[in-house]
């Protein structure tokens, strides 16, 4: 599995991440037009009636496009990280919402509970995806939907590379797989990207329908329930001690790297030829991208001054 492709792994990762997750990280790769898109692919037709739940919920980005749609007190958020959900709570308009600390593969609701299950930027966390599907379905009522918005595979080398390092980016085949596995029907499906991204299937956005009561017909035979997540490594013991820091600190300085990536491909996105609305930075991504100059400039004059 990849570095930040485990439950204690992600949960250390975000406690860090969640302090500038909506300045810093949603802007440059999860924006308001993407989730607009993304979240239409769903039947939200008598939403007032509709339950919803929303899984790896995190800060409440994709929540708050859920609330447009939805009435805010029939929209349960779940999520392994309580400083993520601690940053949502306090938003206005998740105020009604409720909140409950849990595991996409092991979720603690009854079968066939909600009208509609979301999940976005999750499932490149989860050690075992078909199972989160299969709880996806199981969770969910009779002709009710699915949705799972998450990245595709990178086609670049380098950042398929970083991006393999450091969490799961399903290829595209392996979501419809997920669904059809699990039991889902009439599956659709769009491609997301942000305005500088070139590739269009930079992200999907997949819905299925549950097509009767019950479990998912994949989940028999596969393993025991497991418990949520703690924030300490199993038993203490220095050896997984060791191996959870050496994962976090690689994991993130891998992810992080994209960061400066994404901020160059905003740049240079008209130079290259990029169609698309563009966004504009906010102030934290201008202060980011301001020292990235700094430092390149630095560098240069460094170099070019430098005594041979």
């Amino acid at each position: 599995m990849r570095l930040m492709q485990h439950k204690r792994e992600a949960f250390w990762f975000y406690r860090y991440l969640s302090n500038f997750y909506d300045k810093l990280v949603n802007p440059l790769f999860w924006t308001e037009r993407m989730r607009e898109k993304s979240l239409d692919v769903a039947d939200w037709s008598d939403g007032e009636n509709l339950r919803v739940v929303d899984v790896g919920s995190g800060t409440g980005f994709t929540t708050q496009g859920i609330v447009k749609r939805v009435p805010a007190g029939n929209v349960v958020c779940v999520d392994q990280s309580p400083q993520q959900m601690e940053r949502a709570m306090v938003k206005p308009d998740l105020e009604r919402c409720r909140f409950r600390l849990g595991d996409a593969e092991n979720l603690p609701f009854d079968d066939d509970t909600f009208d509609r299950y979301v999940s976005a930027g999750s499932i490149e966390y989860w050690p075992d995806p078909q199972r989160g599907l299969n709880e996806a379905y199981r969770v969910i009522k009779e002709g009710g939907q699915a949705l799972m918005i998450g990245p595709i595979e990178p086609v670049n080398p380098i950042s398929k590379f970083i991006a393999n390092t450091w969490m799961l980016f399903p290829p595209e085949n392996d979501y419809h797989m997920y669904f059809h596995q699990a039991g889902f029907t009439e599956v659709d499906w769009a491609y997301i990207r942000p305005h500088w991204q070139d590739n269009e299937r930079y992200g999907i956005a997949i819905v299925g329908t549950k097509p009767k009561p019950g479990k998912s017909p994949n989940a028999e035979g596969r393993r025991s329930r497991q418990e949520l997540v703690s924030a300490d490594p199993e038993g203490g013991w220095l050896g997984r001690n060791l191996l959870l820091t050496g994962r976090v600190l690689l994991g993130s300085a891998a992810g992080f790297l994209f960061i400066p990536m994404a901020l160059l491909a905003h740049v240079t996105a008209p130079l290259r030829g990029v169609e698309g609305e563009v966004e504009p930075l906010n102030k934290e991504q201008k202060i980011v991208l301001g020292a990235l100059g700094g430092l390149l400039t630095f560098f240069v004059v460094r170099a070019l001054t430098r005594k041979r």
